[in-house]
């Protein structure tokens, strides 16, 4: 009886370890096309059936994968235009139909999760809005959303009951349109202020955690001098936007059947472990360099994340306030287009997100955003845009295949930019002031051609090492990197701790302890990581495995390893260090160029010759023996 009851539950068990795998297998994978998606401009208005199909029809014809809908203003800030009620009966039902449509065409549908950008609503409540330490509600009042020219305030991103609360109305006005196949839902980088951030209870939170008040110095939080008090504010401030923002967010997606997309930039937290928690990590390009497209990328590599999605094109040429078109709009060049693209590839990207395509009525091209290229049946590189996104297409599936590769884990300064406070005023934007932001962050030079991952102290704590490797997820290190300013003292135990388990850590310099309370433990632990062995401050002695790639003057590149083989993809030397804006036909400028390399292949190392065509990049396939296949992506953009 007992030995058939024992049987009974073996069969059982197995039984539902096998639908776990057939479920898992059965998993959706966001964007598992590749096929680019745009941004949905709608303006507020009465969207009409029959011009969303054709728009929609117009995108597949086009290779675009999906649709992200953006709700935004009236065109001009029109108060007189008639527009469904936002959230009301007759908006779901025209939401839900794009869906449908969209789903019947194979096409994807996501939202951004509210009207315009962040969130914000009309008659949302005083104790749900965004405030400073100096209001007691918040003064932060916006009229360019659907509801124009009513006021909307933004919502408390330092309160998830206040988010679940707006969230709760979100659901309930997109409830059919979650139906079909799964949808994701959008937030956009940061635009919240940041400066004296406060909301209930941090007062209290804050003592409580460092032992004194900071109330007195939020006067002189931003001054030289108190430092490590900002840099204690900020630690507080990020576990409120992880834990009361973006970790919600993430959870309330996944309870209505969608996914998380998410720009995290901006926001003012633990950058790393932001993206981390959300489905999709998002960045932005070009007001964002590609080069920050490494942070998502290493989250998404970390967290077991497919994917890694840019919003893209964004004010390829400059920016011009809300009101007139930008630099350039309406005569974009695809291959400065491409330029970018290749750019955001060799950074860990693998889905480009168009930034964007207005809602516009059949024959009718009047709608335009101001910041983005203009995507639409008349738009001004039409002729070539089909072939460019078959060309993303094929970039961004290469891109997926088998898992991110690298063998160094690098610590990301984010003590550094805490501690740094404000950036000097030559790196200062009208939208950006804070290094808290990351966003001119590089692997020192001697980790070139290594394909660092960028880890923090959330990976060294929850990391295990086995074989005197550092193992996270999927990915495996050989050897850690701490070369900082500052360390905070929980991540300088966790680095004790790995080197004592024998893991080979580059320590390049004496790092100091952040925040206003010092401890005498700090200074004992850096002696004791000193008489390590498998610990030095010299990158050769360290770093005693080769890097994936050697030669002069690397292109920028991202790899991936499947199986045994390897895919890497060079971008282009012209798009090396991209900086906003561009300069028009920039890519034009490129002649082509030759560079001479080693790659370590899985059967030693083999020399080979990049031949970069002018405005062409390369993907390598490197077979398990040794041997190196160049893949076709060739593409030509013409110059307009």
């Amino acid at each position: 009886m007992k030995k058939s009851l024992v049987c009974s539950l073996m069969l059982l068990l197995g039984l539902m370890a096998c639908t776990s795998s057939q479920e898992k297998a059965k998993e959706v994978i966001p964007y598992e096309s590749g096929k680019p998606y745009t941004r949905w401009w709608w303006f507020a208005s009465e969207p009409d059936t029959m011009d969303i199909k054709y728009q929609l029809e117009w995108l597949k014809e086009q290779g675009f994968g999906g649709v992200e809908i953006a709700w935004i203003y009236p065109m001009h800030g029109d108060s007189t235009v008639r527009r469904v009620g936002w959230l009301s009966p007759e908006w779901s039902d025209v939401v839900a139909y794009t869906k449908k449509t969209a789903d019947a065409l194979g096409l994807g549908c996501d939202y951004t999760y509210g009207t315009l950008w962040p969130f914000s609503e009309v008659g949302l409540p005083d104790e749900d809005g965004t405030r400073g330490y100096y209001d007691s509600i918040s003064p932060i009042n916006r009229t360019l959303t659907w509801e124009h020219p009513k006021k909307a305030r933004i919502l408390n991103h330092l309160d998830k009951h206040a988010f679940n609360r707006y969230a709760a109305k979100m659901n309930k006005g997109l409830q059919k349109a979650y139906k079909g196949s799964k949808s994701g839902v959008f937030v956009d980088s940061w635009e919240v202020e940041t400066r004296h951030m406060w909301t209930a209870g941090f007062g209290e939170k804050f003592k409580e955690r460092f032992g004194y008040a900071i109330e007195p110095y939020m006067d002189k939080l931003y001054e030289a001098g108190n430092e490590d008090v900002y840099y204690d504010y900020m630690s507080l401030i990020s576990d409120y936007v992880l834990y009361e923002f973006y970790q919600p967010f993430t959870e309330n997606a996944n309870q209505q059947g969608a996914f998380s997309r998410s720009q995290c930039g901006g926001a003012p937290a633990d950058l790393l472990t932001a993206f981390m928690l959300v489905d999709v990590p998002e960045t932005e390009a070009i007001l964002y360099e590609p080069n920050y497209g490494r942070i998502p990328a290493s989250a998404a590599a970390l967290a077991g994340k497919p994917i890694v999605s840019s919003e893209t094109f964004t004010c390829l040429y400059g920016w011009k306030p809300w009101g007139g078109k930008g630099p350039y709009q309406e005569q974009e060049q695809i291959a400065d287009m491409r330029l970018i693209a290749d750019a955001l590839f060799a950074n860990g990207v693998n889905q480009i997100i168009w930034h964007g395509m207005p809602y516009n009525k059949k024959g009718d091209q009047s709608n335009y955003f101001y910041a983005s290229v203009h995507v639409g049946p008349e738009a001004f590189f039409k002729e070539q845009l089909k072939d460019f996104n078959q060309y993303m297409t094929t970039v961004s599936n290469y891109m997926k295949k088998g898992n991110v590769y690298s063998d160094v884990a690098l610590y990301l300064p984010l003590e550094d930019s805490w501690m740094g406070v404000e950036y000097p005023d030559s790196l200062q934007m009208p939208w950006v002031w804070g290094e808290y932001e990351l966003r001119y962050v590089w692997a020192p030079d001697y980790l070139k051609g290594y394909q660092p991952l960028w880890v923090n102290n959330k990976v060294l704590t929850e990391g295990r090492l086995e074989n005197k490797r550092l193992h996270y997820g999927e990915q495996s290190f050989s050897t850690l990197v701490v070369d900082v300013e500052y360390l905070d003292l929980a991540a300088l135990k966790q680095v004790c701790r790995l080197a004592e388990n024998g893991l080979p850590i580059l320590l390049a310099r004496q790092p100091k302890q952040p925040g206003k309370n010092k401890s005498s433990e700090y200074n004992e632990l850096l002696k004791r990581l000193a008489t390590f062995s498998n610990v030095s401050s010299d990158p050769k002695q360290a770093l005693n495995q080769p890097p994936l790639v050697t030669g002069n003057d690397l292109p920028e590149f991202w790899c991936r390893q499947d199986g045994e083989e390897l895919y890497i993809f060079f971008a282009t030397p012209a798009a090396k260090h991209l900086k906003y804006p561009l300069r028009y036909k920039q890519a034009f400028e490129d002649q082509g160029a030759v560079r001479e390399i080693t790659i370590q292949t899985p059967a030693g190392p083999k020399p080979y010759t990049l031949n970069f065509a002018p405005n062409q990049s390369v993907l390598l396939k490197v077979k398990a023996d040794g041997s190196i296949e160049n893949v076709d992506i060739h593409f030509v953009a013409k110059e307009i």
